[in-house]
C-alpha cells in the first residue's frame, strides 16, 4: 500500500475532469500536488478547494519551452500522473489535419515531452512513481477514432516499454485505461457510449491503481474492458465485420 503522506506529486492535465478528480483524491490521501494544464485559472481554483498542499504551475504540453520551464519550476518530485490530453471524433473519411495532429502532439508527443523532464532524474536516484493514461480505445483500431485511438496507442506501448526497462528498479511505472467518462471531451460525442462513467468513479480507480505496488495497469470498467481487451484475439476478418 503507498504512503501518501509527505509525497509530491506532479498532475499534468489537472484543471478539469479525471485529472481534477484524480487530484481531490490524492489531496484527501495526503500527498502534496503541483497541478498543470494551461488554464491558470481553473488550476488556482482547484488549489483553492484542496483540503492538502497544492499549487498550480500552468503549462502547455505541446509547447517544448513551457514544459521545460514547468519542471524547472516543478523540481524534485516523487510522482508524475500524465492525464492532459484532446479528443475530437474522427472518421478517416472526414480527416480534419490540425485536429488529427493536435491529438498526437498532445496525447502522445506531450507524454514525451513531460517524460523528457521526469524519467531521468527519477532513475539518477532509483525512486519514483510515473502513471500513464492510455484508453480502452488503444487496444486495437476504432472506426471514427482517427488521431485519439492511435495516440492512445501509442501511450500503452511507451507505458509498457517503460515498464521492462525499469521493472527492477526503484521507479515504478503503471498505466490506467479507461473506458468513456462523462467530460468535456466526450461531449462532442453523438453516439451512445456504453458504461459511461462519472469522473469521480474514474479516479476512484485510477486512485486504487496507484495504491496498489504490485500492479502494472487497470482497465476499467471491468466488464466493457473485456470487449476490448479480447478484440485482440479476433481475426482480422471478424473484428472489421463487428467493429467497422
Amino acid at each position: 500500500m503507498t504512503e501518501w503522506s509527505g509525497k509530491r506529486y506532479w498532475l499534468v492535465g489537472a484543471s478539469e475532469g479525471l485529472g481534477a478528480a484524480v487530484a481531490r483524491k490524492l489531496s484527501a490521501a495526503g500527498a502534496e500536488l503541483i497541478l498543470s494544464a494551461r488554464s491558470e485559472e481553473r488550476l488556482n481554483e482547484l488549489a483553492e478547494s484542496l483540503p492538502g498542499r497544492a499549487r498550480a504551475v500552468p503549462m502547455d504540453v505541446s509547447d517544448d519551452e513551457s514544459v521545460a520551464k514547468a519542471a524547472e519550476e516543478v523540481g524534485e518530485i516523487d510522482g508524475l500522473v500524465f492525464l492532459a490530453g484532446v479528443y475530437w471524433p474522427m472518421p478517416a473519411t472526414e480527416w480534419d489535419a490540425d485536429q488529427a495532429v493536435a491529438m498526437a502532439d498532445v496525447n502522445f508527443t506531450g507524454t514525451m515531452r513531460v517524460l523528457g523532464h521526469v524519467v531521468p532524474p527519477m532513475v539518477a536516484r532509483d525512486s519514483g512513481h510515473i502513471v500513464l493514461t492510455g484508453s480502452l480505445s488503444g487496444f486495437r483500431g476504432l472506426p471514427g477514432a482517427i488521431g485519439y485511438a492511435a495516440s492512445k496507442a501509442g501511450v500503452m506501448a511507451l507505458a509498457e516499454s517503460m515498464r521492462a526497462d525499469l521493472w527492477r528498479t526503484g521507479v515504478r511505472v503503471q498505466l490506467a485505461n479507461p473506458g468513456f467518462i462523462k467530460t468535456r471531451l466526450t461531449d462532442k460525442n453523438d453516439f451512445h457510449m456504453p458504461f459511461l462513467m462519472e469522473a469521480d468513479d474514474a479516479a476512484q480507480q485510477v486512485f486504487e491503481l496507484m495504491c496498489d505496488e504490485a500492479a502494472f495497469d487497470k482497465h476499467f470498467p471491468t466488464v466493457f474492458s473485456w470487449v476490448f481487451r479480447l478484440s485482440r484475439l479476433l481475426p482480422n476478418w471478424a473484428y472489421y465485420r463487428l467493429f467497422a
